[in-house]
């Protein structure tokens, strides 16, 4: 008896392996993937911005990037004793205006290192609705609880969806013209807009992604909104919040994920690496004991041999 509907997929070239350098940019899904890479200790970078929900909100950031449009004064404002940037997330703000500018120069700086150096981006697309601030005529990418009257919120069309993805592939070949682009859609449910905005919004993002996906310009869609919707089709693969996918969804996904963007050579050091990352989970009822002491010791030439492979390996 079967009781999933499995997508199928098939290995891409050129794979992510441990000479890869991969960036990732947009929902909190994007953390996810970004906190598996680290775990095996892949060479990535996740959200210098902080979580990205929408592609408007990612083509402006790259668009700084790119150009080193470099944010100054007027890009901050103040709001409930904090300075924020409406194209970060409220991560990055700060008490400190000086601060802020300082920090999200540091992060645009992250990003341009990042773009340049990648071997692959993953875009992880949350929502195609968004939210425009009156006064200043922009889309926002956090409204940092700016009373609501002062944004009107907006729809994406799919053409427009892809034209903003257009962009951010033009943009992104003229630094880095050879990096594999990998487009996949959160399978994160914003039920804050509703149940039939939201599927309205995620239909609108596969639609728009659809129209610019082409593997022969190393531009590829990876479908992890399909496998929650299909292969996880059951409460039972969501946190209790009923809204995000729990660890095991997560696990199986990234799982979907290596099986199709991950070099099979690097499994060996991945397993050793998930030895490492377990053992320093260990708590000993002898700290002292000699079997522990003998565990510590056989931990940190486990991870010396890791880290003469890979140098920018740490473990804490």
């Amino acid at each position: 008896m079967k009781l999933t509907t499995p997508i199928k997929l098939s290995r891409q070239n050129p794979p992510i392996n441990y000479s890869s350098k991969v960036l990732l940019l947009g929902s909190c899904f994007a953390q996810n993937m970004g906190e598996k890479l680290e775990y095996y200790k892949f060479q990535q970078c996740t959200n210098p911005f902080g979580i990205l929900f929408h592609p408007v909100a990612i083509e402006k950031l790259i668009a700084r990037a790119v150009n080193q449009n470099w944010f100054t004064s007027k890009d901050v404002f103040l709001q409930n004793e904090q300075w924020h940037c409406f194209l970060a997330h409220s991560k990055l703000s700060n008490t400190s205006k000086e601060d802020l500018i300082s920090a999200l120069n540091s992060a645009l700086e992250k990003l341009r290192f990042s773009l340049l150096e990648a071997s692959h981006v993953v875009f992880t697309f949350g929502t195609a609705w968004v939210y425009k601030h009156l006064e200043k005529d922009i889309i926002v990418a956090n409204c940092h609880k700016v009373p609501q009257k002062e944004f009107v919120k907006q729809l994406l069309s799919p053409d427009d969806v892809s034209d903003v993805l257009l962009g951010i592939e033009t943009k992104l070949r003229t630094i880095n013209p050879t990096c594999s682009i990998i487009n996949t859609v959160s399978p994160v449910r914003h039920i804050k807009d509703g149940l039939i905005e939201n599927s309205r919004s995620k239909a609108h993002l596969i639609a728009g992604v659809q129209e610019i996906v082409s593997p022969e310009k190393l531009n590829y869609y990876f479908p992890s909104y399909e496998i929650m919707m299909d292969e996880l089709r059951d409460y039972r693969y969501y946190k209790e919040d009923l809204i995000h996918p729990n660890q095991t969804a997560i696990a199986i996904i990234w799982t979907a994920f290596a099986g199709s963007w991950i070099c099979p050579e690097t499994a060996a050091l991945q397993k050793k690496i998930a030895t490492i990352q377990s053992g320093m989970l260990h708590t000993p009822f002898n700290e002292n004991s000699m079997a522990h002491i003998h565990f510590k010791k056989d931990l940190e030439v486990q991870i010396s041999q890791v880290q003469k492979a890979l140098p920018w390996a740490t473990f804490l």
